[in-house]
């Protein structure tokens, strides 16, 4: 079990990475192509960073579900398991404004990119408090 969890934590960390780093990037990569008007390194770097870290978030669900159940899926595991799936749909709308910018249509504003960006880090927290505290 100690394994699953050092590679739950891994995954976890590397997927956090991009949740946080993709929606910045998003706005740098628009201020690139408005400068360019073309695909320039900053998209490829966006869309490799987005590419990677979604396998490591599927890793970190699976094991994430299977240390759940060696803990009996205790109420607090199904809050999480809740909060971790809202932050995946904020993941794959990322994905969604990524895939748009590859075709160069940039509809978000920095401040929109900026303000979503900071959405995840309240998702985290929260999944933190539950980690930690094990309210239920």
């Amino acid at each position: 079990m100690a394994w699953v969890k050092i590679i739950h934590i891994l995954c976890v960390m590397g997927w956090m990475t991009s949740i946080f780093a993709v929606p910045r990037a998003l706005i740098y990569w628009k201020r690139e192509y408005a400068a360019l008007n073309d695909f320039g390194p900053l998209g490829d770097l966006t869309i490799r960073l987005y590419r990677f870290s979604a396998g490591l978030g599927v890793i970190a669900l699976l094991t994430g579900l299977w240390l759940g159940g060696q803990w009996g899926f205790a109420p607090w595991v199904w809050v999480k398991l809740a909060l971790v799936l809202a932050l995946a749909a904020h993941y794959g709308w990322t994905g969604r404004m990524v895939l748009r910018a590859r075709r160069g249509v940039f509809t978000e504003s920095d401040r929109y990119l900026r303000i979503f960006n900071e959405i995840s880090v309240f998702g985290v927290i929260a999944i933190l408090w539950v980690v930690v505290v094990k309210p239920f």
